[in-house]
C-alpha cells in the first residue's frame, strides 16, 4: 500500500510539472492574479509552519515547541547561519521540556 501511494504521488507530481510546461503558452492569467500567486504560496507555507509549530496531532503542542520556533525565527531574522538557528531552536525546546515546561 505504501509503495502504491508513493507511485501515485510520483505520477501526480510529474503530471503537474509536465502540465505546467505544456500549458505555459496556452494559458494567460490576468495581471492581478499573477501578482497574487506568490502571496498565496507564502500564505500557504506560513499556515503550514504555524500548524506544525503549534499543533501535535489534534492537540496543542505545549509551550516548548512554539518557544523554540520563536527563537529560531528571531535568529533567522538576524541572519544567523542556518545551523545556529536550528541548534538554538532545538536547544530552547529541549531545555524548556527538561525544566518541566511542556
Amino acid at each position: 500500500m505504501l509503495l502504491a501511494s508513493i507511485l501515485v504521488l510520483a505520477v501526480g507530481t510529474y503530471t503537474m510539472r509536465l502540465g505546467g510546461v505544456l500549458l505555459r503558452d496556452r494559458l494567460q492569467f490576468p495581471d492581478s492574479f499573477q501578482r497574487l500567486l506568490p502571496m498565496a504560496a507564502t500564505a500557504l507555507l506560513a499556515a503550514l509552519a504555524t500548524t506544525a509549530a503549534l499543533m501535535e496531532g489534534a492537540h496543542f503542542a505545549g509551550v516548548a515547541r512554539p518557544a523554540g520556533v520563536l527563537v529560531g525565527a528571531v535568529l533567522a531574522g538576524r541572519r544567523m547561519p542556518f545551523v545556529v538557528v536550528v541548534i538554538a531552536a532545538a536547544a530552547t525546546a529541549a531545555l524548556l521540556r527538561r525544566a518541566g515546561v511542556s
